[in-house]
């Protein structure tokens, strides 16, 4: 835990202030803080780019905590005794029998994370991505110093320009976060995992080493993809397939190992990869997350485009011949007629508001799944409202590139990034993410949305600067998931289901979820969909088993 008579400087900032920047090359990074940071804070930190998390205690006693744009690190608070109490872990300043928080509970459920600003622990806080904050006098102040301007056709549109920018940037990316480390990439056989792979055996003489898991599950399982990247790029490959025995064995050492619950499955997996390179000697992994959702990568948004054209459509023929026909009961036990009528129901509904419909805890009802006592204690509408808030903060710009902004905030900072921090970090390894690099951020930011998003093909302007770089097999292949197999394994393997069922009942047990739901959840549910109810046991599971590692008394009715 961090008081206010000492700094926290994590990460690698990036400062335009020169005699920073010097300050920060030698190593004196608090120092280039100092420099950087000593005028209006927030106007200096919108010059500051890279991956960083900082808490600063400034000679006038003022304190300045900062967290990079998309929340790689990690920078938690709480005022005590009119004292600002901060540290890079929100269990870091619980109290020693932590207030659990039940809205971040429910939270939970709805994101599989805690967003930012609420953390699992009444009273203490996260600083949500871009945000900074100024304690002084005993008064806290919290902003954002730096929201995503899209200058959508600012750039030349020349396409051949635009391809030889890109491929030139990520090169550059790639090759400031390998200095000073043996060259080591995560490889899952996609396009950006690939891309940094091949980027680095591009802009080192050594021997680029690359790191994949596999499941032997049907659908699942990516690993040739990655074998064809390998070859192509002739790295030294290294396989992992993980097991139901893996997860049994790892599956309370990840939740625990998470400073508050967290439910994104892909953790396991990554955590065995990383463990894996680490066995290997390897000190730092390169991953490439974030190409998705800096250039139109996620298949969801040739979807949220389809549905976005039912605006065109003419207001009198949607509200006097297609909705009066679609929307009613008979309409949608037609099968020729269902498809239609499901286009409808969910195009009428505005983003963000439309995200409800596929959320899991939302599709089958929170008074289906909590108890009574525990919905009293939380609003279930303040996920969406925050949601709002997210998708309303870009200026004008075009409905692709809010989508990708409000990824940055949910996808990225909240899910993706931490479960890649938090693997690596449980098996004592470091890692980069050179497709977030600033200078990659601003290729997009001014990048026309039609590059990223043309007519239905996903990132369009990123596939065609690669075409020539990476192998065919992988430019044209669909998109898939880093999905772990986990309901199909739980369905079929005796121990891990009576795992998940003792875990339940331990939620049961502490009156966050109704007896009846885990029982049906168990016994019906998952055996109708192995695959979706799944990702219900998995969260739920993992909640408890944080809970067991940090508040084990915790209960609804205490």
């Amino acid at each position: 835990m961090q008081h206010t008579n000492s700094s926290l400087a994590v990460g690698r900032p990036e400062f335009q202030d020169l005699q920073a920047q010097a300050l920060a090359d030698n190593g004196d990074v608090e120092l280039a803080w100092q420099t950087a940071l000593s005028g209006d804070v927030q106007s200096a930190l919108a010059r500051v780019s890279g991956h960083f998390a900082i808490g600063l205690v400034q000679s006038s006693g003022r304190i300045v905590l900062a967290v990079d744009r998309f929340a790689v690190h990690s920078m938690c608070y709480r005022v005590k005794d009119g004292q600002l109490q901060f540290a890079s872990r929100a269990d870091q300043l619980a109290e020693a029998k932590p207030r659990i928080d039940p809205q971040a509970i429910f939270d939970y459920l709805y994101f599989h994370a805690i967003p930012s600003p609420r953390t699992i622990y009444q009273d203490v806080y996260r600083l949500p991505p871009a945000h900074f904050a100024l304690f002084e006098n005993g008064q806290l102040h919290i902003a954002a110093y730096w929201v995503p301007h899209f200058q959508e056709e600012k750039r030349s549109a020349d396409l051949e320009e635009l391809k030889s920018e890109f491929l030139a940037t990520v090169r550059e990316a790639v090759k400031r976060e390998i200095v000073d480390a043996r060259p080591a990439c995560f490889l899952s056989g996609g396009t950006d995992s690939s891309t940094v792979a091949g980027m680095a055996t591009s802009v080192t003489e050594a021997t680029v080493d690359t790191y994949s898991i596999g499941f032997d599950a049907q659908g699942y399982d990516e690993m040739e993809f990655a074998r064809i990247a390998a070859r192509h790029f002739k790295t030294r490959h290294h396989e992992y397939y993980v097991t139901p025995n893996d997860l049994l064995r790892h599956i309370p050492q990840v939740a625990a190992h998470f400073d508050q619950p967290f439910g994104n499955s892909s953790a396991l997996p990554a955590y065995c990869c990383a463990k894996l390179a680490r066995e290997d000697g390897v000190n730092k992994l390169l991953a490439g997350d974030g190409g998705d959702e800096l250039f139109g990568g996620n298949t969801r948004y040739a979807k949220q485009r389809v549905f976005g054209w039912y605006a065109t459509v003419p207001r009198m023929l949607r509200t006097t011949v297609l909705e009066p026909l679609l929307s009613n009961r008979y309409a949608k036990a037609v099968p020729g007629m269902s498809k239609a009528a499901s286009y409808v129901e969910q195009a009428r509904v505005p983003i963000p508001d439309r995200l409800q419909m596929y959320n899991l805890i939302m599709r089958l009802g929170p008074s289906e799944v909590l108890t009574p006592s525990f919905l009293e204690s939380i609003d279930a509408a303040l996920p969406l409202q925050l949601q709002r808030e997210v998708w309303n903060t870009p200026p004008a710009c075009s409905s692709l590139n809010r989508e990708l902004a409000f990824d940055w905030r949910f996808t990225l900072a909240e899910s993706d990034l931490p479960k890649v921090m938090g693997a690596t970090a449980l098996a004592g390894i470091d890692v980069g993410f050179p497709m977030l690099d600033s200078r990659l951020l601003e290729f997009s930011l001014n990048l026309p949305t039609t590059y990223k998003l043309k007519g239905l093909k996903l990132r369009w302007l990123f596939k065609e600067a690669l075409r020539s770089f990476l192998p065919h097999e992988i430019i044209s292949k669909k998109k898939q998931g880093f999905g772990l197999p986990f309901g199909i394994w739980t369905a079929s393997t005796p121990a891990l289901l009576s795992l998940a069922r003792e875990s339940l009942e331990g939620l049961a047990a502490r009156k966050i979820v109704r007896g009846d739901f885990v029982k049906s959840l168990l016994h019906e549910r998952l055996t109708e969909h192995p695959g979706y109810y799944g990702e219900m046991i998995w969260i739920l599971m993992m909640l408890e088993h944080w809970l067991r590692a940090k508040a084990p008394e915790y209960c609804v009715d205490n």
